[in-house]
């Protein structure tokens, strides 16, 4: 795993947190949440490309196929 990936992954959970208590201060926690699930949603994002590469990195140890 990348260090580079952790980072990204940092960032947009601190950005999220700060969009999120902004518009928690100002009243709008249904954007809040809203922010908050895009958030979840952009880090899994990210993600997938590692969990394919450990998917094929699985297959190609066992010799799946």
């Amino acid at each position: 795993m990348e260090v580079e990936l952790i980072f990204k992954i940092a960032a947009v959970g601190i950005v999220v947190a700060v969009v999120n208590m902004i518009l928690s201060k100002l009243g709008r926690d249904e954007y809040a949440t809203l922010t908050t699930l895009a958030g979840i949603i952009i880090v899994l994002l990210v993600l997938l490309g590692e969990i394919h590469s450990l998917f094929s990195t699985i297959q190609s140890v066992f010799e799946l196929k």
